[in-house]
């Protein structure tokens, strides 16, 4: 199912509100079967031939909402949700009183992080007469976007009064208790009454066990999770899940022998071997794992993560494949960022950029599934339609295209990608307070990834224990040996520093009364 897409009613919409935007009781059968057999490909992992199927039907001026919705949806399902958007607004224009139309339209809006319009058109979506948790969701996260958290947390509320085990709907509130308050018993005390009403609902627990991972509870999620496989322990997800918290708490033994059976019940699964690899390079099997990552890297070639599984596995073996990956000097990169047009001096504008950011950071803590640990995040900012933020994009962009000239040719996973024409895929900023870090990770649909220092009021400049650097090399998963960084940036205001995203990258922790606030983005070839 595509991110976002209605499909419990999509077929509501084709019949039964058909008369509404078409003007007749008797559907066109020729374009519901185009969109019928569109939606069943999307729905088959083929989006890519449901684009092709639609593609000659919605150029025609008369094509139906219906028709538009699904190759609105094919697209997103590829990846191209900004070209989307444009066929989720003809459907509205086509369909104006259809409720799954503005359903679709606020979905993408809100995917597009353009906050303002998805909370109008998904208020227009219950008006209409659509009030279900999957729009409550929508118009929750918009009013998130928009910093009204009140509303936001009241309207995800709501959508559990509707559907109290609604799992996605319980992790975004539990994400937002989390953010606002920083106490992992405000953040699951909705969820927590949702599990006692539904003990046999272990989707609910692995999401109990999210929240306490990333407060720092380790103990606690491999506790839940145990609790939960002992429910339902042919659970994939469950498994899968259950091995990393093992592994988070130390247990080698039983991270593998859980990733051993997740590769058992599902043995295609990217996600079964990708936990599998990460078990064997924990218990010391580097050579297995690097078999098995190679396989990972051949069913997905630009997949960060299996890239970097396939590199940590060449290191310890000491394969001198992986030497490329660890040519720091030629991969990572340091550019003083230009002074917009405009501004009298990069200062001010950092100045400027500075106060705009420490605005938008009004959130007590990290949010879940992130590296960060100890501050906030800004979701969203390469899609700010904020002047400060996208002239600081502008100079982004120069510099970027400075890097990929300095890169050079090559086959190289990193290099056969190189190409002039790039997108920002994501950009965000970091407020870290003392002892805040990021932990070491991979951007596992990037290409290129970037830290910008934006305002650095602390002491970064100990070059013993290199507090609050960027650190390369160090691994986000366990490894036996134990591998350290190899490569290190040292924060300076006004610096960009680029690297590949199939990098692990993450910070030393850094004491001091003052903050660390930055920006970052991912950069993919187009």
């Amino acid at each position: 199912m595509v991110l976002g897409e209605f499909a419990p009613w999509r077929l509501w919409s084709l019949a039964g509100s058909a008369k509404d935007w078409r003007g007749s009781k008797q559907p066109r059968a020729m374009t519901d079967l185009v969109t019928n057999q569109a939606w069943t490909l999307i729905d088959n992992g083929r989006a890519a031939d449901a684009l092709r199927l639609t593609t000659g039907p919605v150029a025609l001026p008369q094509a139906s909402a219906g028709l538009l919705m699904a190759h609105a949806a094919a697209l997103k399902a590829l990846g191209r949700t900004d070209e989307a958007l444009t066929f989720n607004r003809r459907a509205v224009a086509r369909a104006p009183g259809d409720r799954f139309s503005w359903y679709n339209l606020a979905a993408t809006l809100g995917d597009l992080a353009l906050d303002d319009e998805a909370e109008g058109a998904a208020r227009k979506t219950i008006a209409l007469g659509l009030d279900v948790p999957e729009v409550r969701l929508v118009l929750g996260k918009a009013l998130q976007g928009l910093h009204r958290y009140d509303e936001a947390e009241a309207t995800f509320v709501r959508a559990l009064a509707a559907r109290p085990s609604d799992a996605t709907v319980h992790l975004n509130l539990a994400q937002l208790r989390w953010m606002r308050s920083g106490r992992s018993d405000e953040a699951l005390a909705p969820l927590d009454a949702a599990i006692a009403r539904h003990p046999a609902d272990v989707t609910l627990r692995t999401i109990r066990s999210n929240v306490l991972t990333f407060a720092g509870d380790h103990a606690g999620a491999d506790a839940t999770l145990e609790d939960a496989l002992t429910r339902a322990p042919g659970d994939l997800a469950v498994r899968i899940a259950a091995a990393r918290a093992a592994g988070a708490v130390g247990d080698r033994a039983r991270m593998l022998a859980h990733a051993r059976e997740a590769a058992r019940l599902a043995p295609g699964a990217l996600e079964s071997q990708t936990v599998l690899c990460e078990a064997l390079l924990a218990a010391g099997q580097a050579d297995v794992a690097a078999r098995t990552a190679e396989a990972l890297v051949a069913a997905a070639p630009d997949d960060q993560y299996a890239l970097v599984l396939r590199n940590t596995a060449w290191r310890i073996t000491g394969d001198a494949q992986g030497d490329l990956f660890r040519d720091y000097a030629a991969l990572v990169r340091t550019d003083r960022l230009e002074t917009p047009e405009g501004w009298d001096s990069l200062d001010a504008f950092l100045d400027a950029l500075r106060d705009r950011m420490l605005e938008l950071h009004d959130l007590k803590t990290h949010p879940l599934n992130q590296s960060l640990r100890g501050g906030s995040q800004v979701p969203s900012l390469d899609r700010s339609r904020d002047p400060l933020v996208q002239a600081f994009f502008a100079c982004a962009h120069k510099a970027v295209a400075r890097y990929i000239e300095a890169l050079g040719a090559g086959e190289d996973p990193i290099r056969r990608r190189r190409a002039s024409d790039f997108a920002f895929a994501g950009g965000w900023s970091v407020r870290l307070r003392s002892e805040g870090f990021h932990a070491d990770h991979v951007h596992p649909r990037g290409w290129i990834s970037s830290a910008f220092y934006l305002d650095l009021p602390g002491r970064f400049d100990d070059e013993t224990t290199r507090a609050g650097w960027l650190r390369f090399g160090r691994p986000g998963c366990l490894t036996e040996p134990a591998l350290e960084a190899e490569h290190f940036i040292k924060p300076e205001r006004g610096t960009l520093a680029l690297f590949p995203s199939c990098l692990w990258h993450g910070t030393q922790p850094f004491t001091d009364a003052d903050h660390r606030l930055t920006i970052a983005f991912d950069v993919v070839p187009r």
